[in-house]
């Protein structure tokens, strides 16, 4: 599972005020904390007016690269911010995001060229989010073919179908099942992301929505998801569904897993 670390993000209180704040210590603990414990990506998000996006974005990407190696997931819903900030970051890492909608695919996938830069793509348009499957594959075959015309395989595309709420949708969970197997039909090495979270919105015990989501998630191909690397349940289920699929030979990430402390019981 390629895991794209959710914490640095201005919608979340705490961030937000740290972000005003300047705080630099706060921004880089959380960035180290999410790389110890397993993101293959740091999302850095800045949620603030936008004429402030571009300068906050660059100090969290400094702060950040400062603080780890891990590559950033640059992310903000307007392309021309991450455009002005693609400069500042020191390594190739993962854009966010692409969509049908205006002209995202036309500034971002051009400074994916020459370069091994990922890129999570929406499957959405000018209309939102489509309800139905074949629009969203519709929109997943458009993404991949503007990239392939810059040379981008599909390899380096994340394709997030957008999971509804479980409380709005009562098929949400079958149908991103659903989604996540035909794009893996159309495109077998793509990889499928989405915050899997958004399936437990306004419904109790959200946690145990949420890792019984990700099994099933996974189990339909699923291989990368935003998330919070630090959540010890979540990461428990992550492990053992791979075993269980048969996907982690001999259980040994399991295994090792288990002898680092980092599943079951927490050492008192």
């Amino acid at each position: 599972m390629i895991i794209i670390g959710e914490k640095i993000n201005g919608t979340i209180p705490v961030v937000k005020e740290a972000i005003e704040k300047r705080d630099a210590d706060f921004i880089a603990d959380r960035a180290v904390k999410q790389a110890e414990a397993g993101a293959h990506f740091i999302d850095v998000c800045a949620s603030t007016a936008p004429e402030a996006e571009v300068e906050t974005l660059k100090w969290l990407i400094e702060v950040v690269q400062d603080a780890t190696d891990t590559p950033l997931c640059i992310d903000s819903p307007n392309p021309r911010a991450i455009e002005a900030v693609f400069k500042y970051a020191n390594k190739p890492g993962l854009l966010n995001s692409i969509s049908e909608e205006g002209d995202k695919c036309e500034v971002l996938l051009p400074l994916m060229q020459g370069n091994n830069w990922e890129v999570v793509g929406l499957t959405c348009d000018n209309k939102g989010v489509p309800d139905n499957l074949v629009t969203k594959l519709n929109i997943t075959r458009s993404m991949v073919e503007k990239a392939d015309k810059l040379g981008i395989t599909p390899d380096r595309i994340h394709i997030d179908p957008c999971v509804m709420a479980l409380s709005t949708q009562n098929a949400a969970m079958l149908d991103f099942a659903a989604e996540i197997r035909a794009i893996k039909t159309m495109y077998p090495t793509i990889h499928v992301t989405g915050a899997i979270s958004n399936i437990s919105f306004g419904l109790p015990v959200r946690a145990l929505l949420n890792k019984t989501a990700m099994a099933f998630a996974i189990e339909a191909g699923m291989d990368s998801a935003v998330m919070d690397p630090m959540n010890r349940a979540m990461m428990e289920t992550i492990l053992a569904t791979y075993a269980l699929l048969g996907q982690d030979r001999h259980c040994r990430k399991y295994s090792k897993a288990y002898r680092a402390g980092t599943i079951g019981p927490v050492a008192k």
